[in-house]
């Protein structure tokens, strides 16, 4: 008997140690071309650096720095945005090359490869080949020479910016550099960014072998940081190069160097996979190949933010707060599957409150740009408090939320919300309407922590507050529209026109009437009545996905795509719509729009995404939606039945 127990448990131990990856589904080039804005670039999850491939800048295909349909590559960049809408980052430009380089030190690319953590690509034109790895905050490269020089162009000026100009320059980037050579193995410096927002960088580049020569490169002569092409003299041997970051201090770089000893590039890969694989394993799921692909590809983007922005053994501080999208379903799906990891993330967010004077935006950096509306750190806050998460002061979370719906800052014109119940259009010019139902949601959630930690009378105002979307609802034209401080409403009036805030104007952010019909992700049920009931109100489901605009409207706004009538799957307003079919009792039309998206708008190829990933929401919705349900409101706890893609492995965490 005990023969056979050893047996039993020794062919489990094989079982699992044969098992094959889960990360061998991740294709990391989904996403790289037409709107996902994702990268290829190595990366482990939520670190500090993601080191990869740079073919472009300044226009709006490049807010990750890279799009798979480019022939050529410019260099390595450290950092980066992935499915993003904006720009930043991009920082600490290197490029190899040997005997010679093509023009501008740029390359075509050739044979290029990715997975979870490596990224590599020959350069053709520049004699080289590049494999890139990485720690958290720390990135790692092998190069090899095809020829007898050895050469690296160092460039600290690079940095992501958007422009409308194919040939701008970077000198408003980098405002200032400082940069040092320790010695002939070792380069630092630091330099003031500024793209999105204002911060200070520090980096640390070491390398296993000597250069023997230095020569500066005048690359533009309004640049402030100094380019440079380090000779290694020639030879075979391959060269090695750790590159370090940090946000606090240039002891802080040296200080992450350490995180990567010695130049074992091989283990460093090894572990890097390794912690992807922990994440993959947190669901696992069979399924098609195809639906594999884009589940585990979904999970490797929805990990590769937010990012940590402390050093090593630094307590834990992360940025990269996309809240407008991730509060949807992103945060809350980290929330279920790390939830040690989410705490930190919620810690981080308390703290930039206290110091701030209200939740984070759209933080990066730990610097807020106020991007996008609403103050949606609140619904991520509110819910790790329910859910209790580990470690967070629940009184001091409240604090943070009470503070970032009361006290004024930009975007939170609170004072005329209160006065009206509204946001009045002539007083508020643009995203009127799509704020002031934003704000409803926020201030539902802060009423359910406010009841829970039994502040009655904060309860009874936020929850008061988040009825206002009422205000705005015009029940001849079924939807909600502007209104002025008088009580009028905008006219002329137009569901179909889109709006794009300071760019485009309008009442809307991103969107136009059809898609904001239907934010009232806290009463659902009230959305229903408004509309004249379930009948009438799948009637109307049916015509957003039906109808397309009269030749009469012109304009386009890039972020608005994934369209299937007025349904926008490629932006976030819309990612809960196809699930109010079910709540109104018709799954079944649910289930048959679910599968149109999974099949227009999820295909496994480098423009296989039909809008910007968004920090991992757009693949949130993909995942908790090929496991069957959907999140309508995050912060309720109610999953809304669709149909499942995919059949889990192990008991799902919700």
């Amino acid at each position: 008997m005990k023969k056979t127990l050893s047996l039993i448990i020794f062919a489990s131990l094989c079982a699992l140690s044969c098992a094959k990856p889960l990360g061998r589904w991740v294709d990391p080039f989904i996403g790289t071309d037409y709107t996902g804005h994702t990268s290829p670039a190595a990366a482990c999850p939520l670190g500090m650096v993601q080191p990869g491939p740079q073919s472009g800048n300044y226009l709006w295909k490049y807010c990750s720095g890279y799009n798979w349909s480019d022939s050529l590559l410019v260099g390595f960049t450290q950092n980066r945005l992935s499915g993003t809408g904006c720009p930043s980052l991009c920082n600490v430009l290197i490029m190899p090359f040997s005997d010679e380089h093509g023009p501008d030190y740029a390359s075509l690319k050739k044979d290029e490869q990715a997975s979870p953590g490596h990224y590599a690509v020959s350069l053709p034109d520049n004699g080289a080949k590049v494999d890139i790895t990485c720690s958290e905050r720390v990135a790692c490269y092998e190069i090899q020479y095809a020829g007898q020089g050895r050469h690296l162009l160092v460039n600290p000026q690079y940095i992501q910016l958007r422009s409308n100009d194919p040939k701008a320059n970077l000198s408003r980037g980098i405002l200032a550099w400082e940069g040092s050579s320790q010695d002939s193995k070792v380069l630092r410096g630091h330099i003031l960014a500024k793209s999105w927002v204002q911060y200070d960088l520090w980096y640390e580049i070491e390398f296993d072998q000597p250069f023997i020569a230095c020569d500066t490169v005048v690359l533009h002569p309004d640049y402030k940081a100094k380019a440079c092409v380090l000779d290694f003299g020639p030879g075979s041997k391959p060269l090695k190069a750790k590159i370090a970051l940090s946000l606090t201090n240039a002891g802080g770089a040296s200080l992450n160097m350490a995180e990567v000893p010695g130049w074992n590039f091989k283990k460093v890969r090894k572990e890097a996979e390794s912690k992807w694989e922990k994440i993959f394993q947190l669901l696992p799921v069979d399924g098609p190949d195809d639906i594999l692909t884009a589940f585990y590809t979904s999970m490797y983007h929805m990990y590769f933010q937010p990012n940590v922005i402390s050093d090593l053994g630094e307590p834990v501080r992360y940025s990269t707060f996309s809240q407008w999208d991730t509060f949807r379903a992103a945060d809350l799906l980290r929330t279920l599957l790390t939830p040690e990891i989410e705490a930190d993330v919620v810690q981080s967010m308390i703290a930039e409150a206290e110091e701030r004077g209200h939740l984070p935006v759209w933080d990066l950096c730990g610097k807020d740009n106020y991007c996008m509306i609403g103050n949606h750190a609140v619904p991520t806050v509110v819910d790790a408090c329910l859910r209790d998460l580990p470690g967070i002061d629940e009184e001091r979370a409240w604090a943070a939320v009470k503070a970032s719906l009361t006290t004024r800052h930009d975007k939170s014109d609170w004072e005329i919300y209160d006065k009206y119940g509204y946001l009045p259009f002539d007083l508020i010019s643009v995203e009127s309407v799509s704020r002031t139902l934003e704000f409803c949601y926020d201030d539902w959630c802060a009423a359910q922590l406010a009841k829970a930690l039994g502040h009655d009378a904060d309860y009874e105002f936020f929850l008061a507050r988040s009825r206002n979307y009422r205000n705005l609802f015009d029940p001849e034209t079924g939807f909600f529209r502007g209104k002025d401080s008088k009580g009028n409403w905008r006219e002329p009036f137009e569901p179909y026109a889109y709006a794009h805030a300071g760019k485009q104007g309008g009442d809307y952010t991103e969107a136009n009437a059809w898609h904001y019909l239907w934010h009232v992700l806290q009463d659902p049920e009230d959305l229903i009545e408004l509309l004249g009931g379930k009948e009438k109100f799948v009637a109307k489901l049916d015509t957003l996905f039906e109808v397309s605009p009269p030749v009469s409207v012109t304009g386009k706004v890039q972020d608005i795509t994934g369209l299937i009538g007025q349904y926008s799957h490629g932006n976030e307003p819309c990612h809960h719509v196809i699930y109010l079919y079910t709540l109104a009792g018709r799954q079944d039309k649910a289930v048959e729009r679910i599968r149109q998206v999974f099949k227009e708008f999820y295909k496994c190829e480098p423009g296989g995404l039909c809008g910007n990933d968004d920090c991992g929401q757009m693949s949130a919705w993909y995942i908790f939606s090929a496991l069957g349900s959907y999140p309508v409101n995050p912060v309720g706890g109610q999953f809304v039945p669709g149909e499942a893609q995919v059949k889990p492995l192990k008991k799902l965490p919700w």
